[in-house]
């Protein structure tokens, strides 16, 4: 088959079309979550402020420590608030003992700060901390700096107000409309279906087409399609983290193991339309590759192409039965094309890439399946 090789410039493209709808997607997900967060933020902070003047002894005479704990607290779900609230009061009670220790061995000094910095950033590291480190040496400081000639009731009204703070900043998040993220990770799965599924009908249109192709952005979505199959999981990692400790999770019950499953598969088959990509590029666009696709192939190649992507996007438009239909279409035209292409012989030195194109159209056919 005679045809020019001529490779795209695709390192400026690379990641620009998909990566962009995917960040688009994204902040319009997060967008009102980042209003409530701010909203009860603020709230928080409020309350914390007020309640601060409250505490016993010489705890009230450091409220501002109060709505800086409710901050701390904050986060975009209930389970998250409670971790990183503990890990900062942990951080704060190692600091604050690390400062004890120097201040009954040394005065304030440049020595005594260099000290207190690099073993409380070398304490930042022990594990299970988490967000607490970064609070160790700072809350060391503050008692050796902020503390003076009383570093005891410094340390007293720091750590209370503080964690007076986490309480109401996880109470707030607990009871005010505590987030639920099922929304953005059910969107984000149907929205990776739906790619797949375009990727694989423009790869069946350019085999139909004069070689080069008109169209070339199919052949630069390799890394696309892997940032948008990072991005899903995240999101449902999300949604996972966002029903625990959630009392609206009752209200809104969501099979999140289902989505696991079904991102599991989506992951396999982002895999398989990745590697037939790379091969399909290389046939058309490589001069020094020792395969191609046959020019009697081009055709049951790509209609086993176009019906695998309207399987995928089968999954998030049509109801149980048309997808069934769909899934019967595409093996149906994989069957067709296998016929089509065994017991061919090979050209001279040329490596028929159809077998590798079919077996991983196999294997996403596979993969669809075990999901439906």
């Amino acid at each position: 088959m005679t045809k020019p090789k001529i490779r795209p410039d695709a390192r400026w493209a690379r990641g620009t079309v998909f990566l962009k709808q995917a960040v688009s997607g994204l902040s319009a997900a997060f967008a009102t979550q980042r209003l409530q967060l701010a909203a009860k933020a603020a709230v928080a902070a409020g309350v914390a402020f007020l309640i601060a003047p409250l505490m016993p002894g010489a705890a009230a005479n450091y409220p501002y420590y109060a709505p800086l704990g409710a901050l701390v607290a904050m986060y975009h779900n209930v389970a998250g608030s409670v971790k990183q609230g503990m890990q900062a009061l942990a951080g704060l009670a190692m600091g604050i003992g690390l400062a004890f220790v120097l201040v009954n061995v040394t005065d304030p000094s440049p020595l005594a700060v260099a000290l207190i910095m690099g073993i409380g950033v070398l304490l930042g590291g022990l594990p299970g901390i988490g967000k607490g480190s970064d609070w160790i040496p700072t809350a060391a400081l503050l008692v050796l700096l902020v503390g003076g000639s009383n570093p005891d009731d410094f340390s007293f009204g720091y750590l209370l107000q503080m964690g007076v703070g986490v309480a109401v900043g996880i109470g707030v998040n607990f009871l005010i409309f505590p987030p639920l993220h099922f929304n953005a990770a059910a969107a984000s799965l149907d929205d990776l279906r739906i790619a797949l599924g375009k990727q694989l009908t423009d790869m069946g249109k350019a085999l139909l087409e004069e070689w080069p192709p008109k169209h070339e952005d199919w052949s630069r979505r390799s890394d696309e399609l892997s940032a948008a199959a990072r991005s899903v999981r995240h999101l449902v990692k999300e949604a996972d983290a966002s029903r625990r400790a959630n009392p609206r999770r009752k209200l809104h019950p969501r099979d999140v193991d289902l989505d696991y499953r079904n991102l599991r598969e989506l992951e396999r088959v982002t895999f398989h339309i990745q590697d037939i990509t790379d091969v399909l590029s290389d046939v058309i666009y490589e001069s020094d590759v020792p395969y191609g696709v046959p020019l009697q192939d081009n055709a049951p190649l790509a209609d086993a192409l176009k019906s695998a992507g309207d399987l995928l996007r089968s999954f998030s438009e049509d109801d149980p039965a048309t997808q069934e239909e769909k899934l019967k279409e595409a093996r149906t035209a994989v069957e067709a094309c296998l016929a089509a292409t065994a017991g061919r012989q090979p050209d001279q030195g040329m490596v028929p890439a159809s077998e590798s194109v079919l077996l991983s159209l196999h294997r996403i056919l596979r993969a669809v399946r075990t999901a439906a």
